[in-house]
């Protein structure tokens, strides 16, 4: 072949051996990497697929134990599941409930000793909070601050990595509108769950933070995970 000094990275001209007979058409001009490929389909060989995208996450551990906590100073929720197949787990649920009288030093002692009891019985791997939320009294804000920080270094001291996810997310992956109000939410996690009976309104939180976090790390995202 004459021309084969000026292939280099431009372009050659080719030849297919077909029906018996040798065609050769001039002025066609294909890339070295084009014949390469053409060549390698009428070997039989194949080019291994590569993916779309590249998987935002390593896949998720099938049998992580998810620990999801809704702070309040005198209802503060916790749930805890068990990723599973076909669904996942309900391991237990509740609310620690701190009677109006008490100061808020006693309910935060209390807060503390009763998820450090959840975490020595169910030994989760990873717990996820309910994200921060604006709230027109300060006071209330503080006051759901200090619950939220007594939960969080409960579960810190246990070597837990800790999640937030906004309540509005929550509420969306649960029922499919950011506005849906406990009651809603409930059901719904009685449902997914397959409960015998309603969980009380702060526990069904805690559990559709746990479920809404079991979506996420079992989901190829491009939206990394808020850990805090």
């Amino acid at each position: 072949m004459g021309g084969m000094g000026e292939m280099g990275s431009r372009s050659i001209r080719f030849g297919l051996f077909a029906g018996g007979r040798f065609w050769h058409r001039q002025g066609v001009g294909i890339t070295a990497r084009q014949f390469a490929q053409m060549k390698g389909r009428l070997e039989g060989v194949r080019r291994a697929p590569s993916p779309v995208i590249e998987a935002a996450r390593p896949a998720s551990d099938t049998r992580q134990v998810i620990l999801g906590i809704d702070p309040s100073l005198r209802g503060t929720g916790y749930g805890v599941i068990r990723q599973a197949r076909p669904a996942p787990e309900c391991l237990a649920h509740g609310t620690v409930r701190c009677p109006a009288g008490w100061e808020r030093s006693r309910c935060l002692a209390k807060i503390a000793e009763a998820l450090r009891e959840v975490l020595q019985t169910h030994q989760p791997t990873v717990c996820v909070v309910e994200g921060l939320f604006f709230a027109q009294n300060l006071q209330t804000a503080l006051i759901m601050g200090e619950a939220r920080g007594a939960s969080m270094v409960t579960v810190a001291l246990a070597g837990l990595e800790i999640y937030e996810i906004a309540p509005r997310k929550v509420k969306q992956a649960m029922v499919g509108y950011g506005g849906a109000g406990k009651d809603a939410v409930a059901k719904m996690i009685q449902r997914m769950l397959r409960l015998a009976e309603l969980p009380a309104p702060d526990a069904a939180d805690a559990l559709a933070l746990a479920l809404t976090h079991a979506q996420e790390i079992g989901r190829y995202g491009l939206t990394p995970l808020k850990k805090i």
